[in-house]
């Protein structure tokens, strides 16, 4: 990931978990956010994808990613199977998907970020990056494929 920012939110409350979601917003890169819970619970790691971000790579990633795929990790953040209330934190509100282990981050309705397991933020970017590195648009194609039109032959050199 680009910037590499590692944030531990400590038994979450409203102004810190705010402070966390406008910090991706504003960086619009990835941050990688430990939560401690109350009560002695196993501190749960996720990365916090600004949607942009991760609507650039599952555009650019050639398949969906397998939980599991990636090292086999414990899914983060959103564990239960079950459906559980939004949870709000000052202007922020977090819905858990019951399927795919992801959390949706909206503000004012709109989604601006997500919550992914660090196995699959990892995952999507890896692949993201390998296939839009192969590609060209097609102007790009005919600009390289006039440059090598134009190279001597090797046994002319």
């Amino acid at each position: 990931m680009g910037i590499q920012i590692d944030v531990v939110v400590d038994y979450p409350v409203n102004d810190e978990v705010e402070r966390v979601l406008g910090l991706a917003e504003a960086l619009g890169e990835p941050v990688a956010v430990t939560f401690v819970w109350e009560g002695g619970q196993e501190p749960e790691r996720a990365v916090l994808v600004p949607a942009a971000t991760l609507a650039l790579w599952e555009h650019w990633a050639p398949t969906a990613y397998e939980a599991g795929s990636a090292g086999g990790g414990k899914q983060a953040v959103a564990k239960e199977a079950e459906p559980a209330h939004p949870a709000e934190f000052g202007a922020f509100t977090l819905f858990r998907r019951r399927a795919g282990g992801r959390t949706a981050v909206a503000r004012a309705g709109v989604v601006v970020a997500e919550l992914l397991d660090p196995d699959e933020a990892h995952w999507l970017q890896e692949k993201a990056r390998d296939v839009r590195q192969g590609f060209m648009d097609p102007q790009q194609r005919a600009a390289f494929e006039e440059f090598l039109a134009r190279q001597a032959a090797l046994d002319e050199q």
